[in-house]
């Protein structure tokens, strides 16, 4: 018996060597071509051979053809023709044969192929067959390339072999198991008690197959995770116990612990914690598996506090991998207990200083998510100190999550200010402009404290003058509220008082707009603070109209245009100035920042709703910007102490008060929001003061001869305003520009009531446009817009924008609600008052958008009506 195994493994030698010599010629001419046309021709002289030998049936060499296929494949050239001697092979009595037409099965064939089903005989009779080596080939074949017909036909076989006297046997059939249930979850109810029968094993390797299959199994199938959790769940945590109180195992042990690997596979299946050592990372790995088995585990505390403890420590660890893996698996539990989380909030915090910038980003993300009311101003404060000393590719992301923590949870408008300042003044150029928009709004909502905030950024700007930003900011304040600089003004007790001379304030300014590294924005809002103060301080007048005729040589239209403009109001308007460069009117806080979050639209009128969150924690009722701004219906005089005509002023230098006063008209220069675009960037204004804009700021041809050189300036400003690359368009005017000439329409006077008619239909959403009118007003229509869903979705968020030509104002009231019921069950209303100044001329034409959300998803629609009713 001996003698005859030494017979056996002398001829197994020879064929493997015999093997390996006629496929080494093949490989040695392949690996010898210089170019890929060379390779091609070694393979089709290689394939041409092999394909002879097949057609020759030749038995002796078929094994050697298979070999060199397998190489051929390998490199990605077609095998196809070979597939059959897979099979003849696997069919062979010998065991040398069998494993390479297996190995060529395997490689050669997928699940997909047809020529598959053919070998289903042969792998059946070899899974009986008396060799079980023979019967290892055959399930790591069918673990491969299991079909879901060859496993209905070969599943009762697998499933005896689940309980074959070797365990290496039982371990590949657990494998080749899983592969089956996977195909054809059905039957996994035929394995429940093999597999049970599994964990029950004193081999390692069975245990950890047959834990996987039980985790798999509980995936498909119902009745096994009923079956395991009430049979089975006693006998996985002694596994357990006796896995972490074993004794040294030579066979089992990685870096000191005993068979990690048995551990993880145990702990996926059971969901509970354990305890080992967390100085090995093989330790790590299992210490990390329970805390994500304890986060999948519903109403257990005390178990997440455990699993919050553990990443705590991992935090700890010089391994940056650990602390990585630790920052991740924290972001997903802070949503389950946040408290827990909390109490390593300072070693998180040291996280974000950390030199590797993974964990840097990642746990600055963490740091974000943690932050309430309670500590946002103790993590703000270590997150701003931390910016003065960060790396420059670090500063950007640092400094736009300090913006976002502030503007979110800022307690005061103190605070916000202050951080800030700060933040500008070490990260200015990181900044994005919304950022420092937003502040110079809340400036504005802060009455009681302009003066600390203009000597906040006077002191900033003379410390970081390189910083873009605040640059900007302060050169704003500076403009609007330099006579409380100098002054000492608002002066709080907190602050120590600071010596400011008028010299002092235009330096700053002059030093700005004469600094090579300005660009042109801010060079704009200099010459606009110099306007302003050329009238606080009168005495510094000639210095300030030097440096602003300096700009008529700009190469710049932008620039050249400004200083030409402000240079006039300087010179030859000297009496009207003080009225032109009033400070700014109070920016409204809540339509500002519903624009910044996307919910107000810049370009359209929209209905009313839940005002934001503001940075001060003071929520403004939403109303259409420069109607709000201007404080002003149809009918009202613009006032220069209260109106927006100010705020134009101030951007333009023109003169519209007296002209407002003389004819009790409203006038203001064309397009002269677009110089607001142009210096704060805000957005474009809304449909309802986009409208009453263009009709209440026109021209006036029947002016004062005096205003009409002022009125051409204002013209030239706009106009050029239009064409200067800085300043933004509206997209206001992007929907009006697609309106036709209206065609002229006679009043019909003798019917007061109007049809109701389909303003727009699509295929999920139709509006309805119900009429009537004033009485003695002619000229306004008013209209009832009611919206229903015909789709079996319900639209959340929604709401209705429109927009109208120059010769019509429009005014829209809330919507009845921002959620609309699915099938027709329910609508929104939405009334809308229409004033015509064309009436009997000019038809109602009008411009829609809609927005909603349905299932989490933002959509938008669009359209234009022009199906009024005839004499409307």
């Amino acid at each position: 018996m001996r003698l005859h195994f030494i017979v056996l493994i002398i001829e197994f030698r020879s064929y493997s060597i015999e093997l390996i010599g006629s496929s080494r010629d093949m490989i040695r001419a392949v690996r010898a071509c210089k170019t890929a046309a060379e390779e091609r021709a070694v393979i089709r002289k290689e394939c041409a051979s092999i394909r002879a030998s097949i057609s020759e049936n030749d038995q002796d060499y078929r094994h050697r053809n298979l070999a060199k296929l397998m190489f051929i494949h390998m490199l990605g050239y077609p095998t196809h023709f070979g597939q059959m001697e897979c099979l003849k092979l696997i069919a062979a009595p010998g065991f040398p044969e069998k494993r390479i037409g297996y190995l060529g099965l395997m490689l050669l064939l997928d699940e997909r192929q047809e020529v598959l089903m053919l070998v289903t005989n042969s792998i059946k009779q070899d899974l009986n067959h008396m060799n079980q080596y023979i019967v290892g080939l055959a399930l790591c074949a069918l673990g491969n390339i299991c079909s879901a017909e060859m496993a209905r036909d070969l599943a009762p076989e697998v499933e005896r072999l689940l309980q074959f006297r070797d365990p290496n046997i039982r371990k590949k059939a657990a494998l080749c198991t899983i592969r089956i249930i996977k195909k054809v979850p059905d039957l996994a109810e035929n394995f429940i008690n093999a597999s049970a029968a599994l964990l029950k094993e004193k081999h390692h390797g069975v245990l950890l197959t047959g834990a996987q299959l039980c985790t798999d199994m509980c995936k498909v199938s119902t009745e096994a995770l009923e079956y395991f959790r009430k049979k089975c769940l006693d006998g996985v945590v002694k596994l357990l116990r006796d896995l972490t109180n074993s004794p040294y195992a030579p066979e089992y042990d990685i870096s000191g612990i005993t068979d990690p690997l048995l551990h993880i596979r145990l702990l996926r299946l059971l969901h509970v914690a354990t305890k080992t050592e967390s100085n090995k990372n093989a330790g790590n790995a299992i210490l990390y598996e329970c805390v994500a088995t304890i986060m999948s585990i519903e109403d257990n505390g005390g178990l997440r506090v455990l699993a919050v403890n553990i990443l705590g420590r991992f935090l700890s660890s010089r391994d940056n991998n650990i602390r990585y893996v630790a920052l991740n698996m924290l972001m997903k539990a802070i949503s389950l207990d946040s408290q827990a989380v909390q109490r390593h909030r300072a070693t998180i915090l040291e996280c974000v200083k950390d030199p590797d910038a993974s964990i840097r980003k990642r746990a600055l993300e963490l740091v974000y998510l943690l932050i309430n009311e309670s500590n946002v101003k103790s993590l703000t404060k270590e997150l701003v100190d931390y910016l003065e000393v960060s790396d420059p590719e670090f500063k950007g992301d640092l400094a736009t999550k300090i913006c976002s923590i502030v503007e979110k949870f800022s307690p005061e408008k103190m605070w916000y200010i202050d951080q800030m300042v700060k933040v500008l003044s070490e990260a200015g150029k990181y900044v994005k402009d919304d950022v420092w928009h937003a502040l110079i709004v809340v400036i504005t909502n802060a009455p009681n404290l302009h003066g600390y905030t203009v000597r906040a950024l006077y002191k900033a700007v003379k410390k970081s003058g390189e910083q873009e930003t605040l640059v900007q900011v302060a050169v704003w304040c500076i403009g609007e509220y330099g006579e409380m600089l100098v002054g000492n003004a608002g002066m709080l007790d907190i602050e120590d008082p600071i010596s400011v001379t008028e010299a002092d304030a235009v330096d700053v300014v002059e030093t700005a707009i004469k600094s090579h590294s300005s660009d042109l924005t801010t060079r704009a809002m200099c010459l606009v603070a110099l306007l302003k103060l050329s009238s606080r301080f009168p005495s510094y007048a000639k210095r300030i109209n030097d440096t602003v005729l300096h700009q008529k040589g700009s190469l710049v239209l932008e620039l050249q245009q400004r200083a030409i403009e402000f240079n006039s109001i300087i010179e030859k308007h000297e009496k009207i100035r003080p009225a032109l460069v009033e400070r700014m009117p109070v920016l409204d806080e809540a339509t500002y920042s519903g624009k910044r979050a996307g919910s107000v639209p810049a370009a359209v009128s929209t209905s009313l709703g839940d005002p934001p969150k503001m940075p001060n924690g003071v929520a403004k009722p939403t109303s259409a910007p420069l109607v709000d701004l201007l404080d002003l219906s149809s009918d009202d005089v613009l006032a220069p102490s209260s109106s927006g005509g100010d705020f134009l002023q101030d951007l333009l230098g023109v003169d519209l008060s007296p002209a407002s006063k003389g004819s009790g008209t409203n006038q203001a220069p064309k397009n002269g929001t677009d110089m607001l675009l142009d210096l704060l960037s805000i957005g474009a204004p809304t449909a309802q003061s986009s409208s009453s804009m263009l009709d209440m700021l026109s021209s006036d041809q029947d002016n004062k001869r005096s205003e009409g050189l002022l009125d051409n300036i204002a013209s030239s400003s706009a106009s050029s305003a239009r064409s200067s690359s800085v300043v933004a368009s509206s997209s206001m005017m992007d929907l009006l520009d697609d309106f036709g000439p209206s065609s002229s329409v006679p009043v019909a006077e003798t019917n007061p009531s109007y049809p109701s008619v389909v303003a727009f239909e699509s295929g999920s959403l139709k509006i309805t446009f119900n009429f009537s009118k004033e009485p003695g007003n002619p000229q306004t229509a008013l209209i009832e817009a009611q919206f229903v869903n015909k789709s079996p979705d319900i639209y959340s968020n929604f709401v209705f924008q429109a927009a109208v030509p120059k010769f019509l104002q429009m005014h829209l009231d809330p919507a009845s609600s921002n959620t609309l019921p699915a099938s027709g069950n329910g609508s929104i209303t939405q009334n809308l008052k229409v004033s015509n100044s064309q009436h009997g001329k000019k038809s109602l034409v009008m411009r829609i958008r809609i927005n909603y959300k349905v299932n989490g998803k933002d959509v938008l629609e669009d359209g234009q009506i022009s199906n009024f009713p005839r004499g409307l």
